[in-house]
């Protein structure tokens, strides 16, 4: 169910559209960054012989 817009319809659906851009930006990012981190960390613990557990 949409509300009318009138004339604003293109500013607030092109509003919503970038700000989810941006949020599915942020999200993938942040998981990029966890798995680098992840890695890092597995090398730097590998370098020095401790294993998971």
């Amino acid at each position: 169910m949409m509300p009318e817009l009138g004339k604003y319809a293109f500013a607030v659906l092109a509003s919503y559209g970038v700000s989810l851009v941006l949020v599915a930006g942020i999200v993938v990012l942040s998981l990029w960054q966890g798995a680098r981190m992840k890695r890092a960390l597995a090398e730097v613990e590998a370098r020095q012989g401790k294993d998971d557990g």
